[in-house]
């Protein structure tokens, strides 16, 4: 986490999730490895290309991508969340080019990018005969039953995503300090377990409402084998690093990105002036009445620190 923090800038940060098909993620069970590596290369390829686009962004960017098999109840559900710094270097990498406040890309041309790269990705995987079928898609092993099974998966549409944005670089510190390392289901969602049954919340998306917090109860072998499915092949990295942030340039990317960042703020700065006037608001507080004084100022665009309100003096 101190090298992670080392690496944040000054500025908004995204978070988009890439999501496998259900009918994809069969085959990924047996091919965890080539699969979920696809997976990851496939997404950032995805974010570059399309960041990369002048009539998008025209940028170079850089992202942390972590990777999920799980769902709330221990399904196989492979996914990668993707924190994305908002903005990235020019092509000439002269100056740093900032995306719309709150807006990162748009998410269908993610979508539908991301998905014809992973499904070549996945036939060029079939070719190399790097894809294990067992059970009812033993089919899939025949080039011309493979290429069938993924012919719908070219016109449907594939579930990426955009959260809102992190609240600042503190935020996503706090997000990777936690949310990198867990694994499928935590001690504090376990309610019992006993050699027949093993009983967790979960949470349940197919009930409208605030409180999607349910109760499954699963025969212990059967709780076992999902949790199973969750351990990764020996020495697979599920954080990796893409872009500005790849691991062989990142340090003298993040530095050229702060420099440049640096030379913005004063750009933008109000020229100087003879007598500095300290700022003040001649209206007072509409609560109490008393004198109201600036506690933070921040450019358009940027987040403000959460703060409480001063507590009044007590009288």
């Amino acid at each position: 986490m101190a090298a992670r923090a080392e690496d944040l800038l000054p500025i908004e940060y995204f978070h988009v999730v890439f999501t496998l098909p259900a009918e994809i993620a069969r085959i990924a069970y047996w091919n965890k490895k080539a699969v979920y590596g696809l997976l990851f290369r496939a997404s950032a390829q995805a974010v570059t290309t399309i960041a990369a686009d002048p009539k998008r962004l025209g940028a170079r960017v850089g992202m942390t991508s972590v990777l999920h098999t799980w769902g709330s109840a221990l399904t196989h559900h492979p996914h990668v969340h993707m924190i994305v710094p908002g903005g990235g270097l020019s092509p000439r990498g002269n100056r740093w080019v900032a995306c719309k406040p709150g807006f990162f890309l748009h998410v269908r041309v993610l979508s539908r990018l991301f998905r014809r790269l992973f499904v070549e990705g996945l036939l060029a995987l079939h070719r190399a005969g790097d894809l294990a079928f067992f059970g009812d898609l033993t089919g899939l092993s025949k080039p011309q039953v493979f290429a069938a099974y993924l012919a719908p998966m070219r016109k449907t549409e594939w579930v990426v995503y955009a959260k809102p944005p992190f609240g600042g670089p503190e935020a996503v510190l706090a997000y990777l300090s936690r949310y990198t390392h867990w694994v499928a289901i935590s001690n504090s969602r376990l309610i019992s377990a006993d050699a027949n049954t093993v009983a967790f919340r979960w949470k349940d998306y197919r009930i409208k409402s605030d409180d999607r917090q349910s109760v499954m109860r699963l025969a212990t072998p059967e709780f076992i084998r999902r949790f199973l499915i969750h351990v990764l092949p020996d020495g697979f990295h599920r954080i990796r690093h893409y872009g500005l942030l790849a691991s062989a340039t990142r340090k003298a990317n993040i530095a050229k990105a702060r420099a440049l960042l640096g030379a913005e703020l004063v750009k933008n700065e109000d020229p100087p002036t003879a007598e500095i006037i300290p700022l003040t608001l001649r209206e007072p507080c509409p609560d109490c009445g008393g004198q109201m004084r600036i506690i933070e100022t921040f450019r358009r665009g940027q987040k403000p620190q959460t703060r409480a309100p001063p507590r009044q003096a007590a009288a």
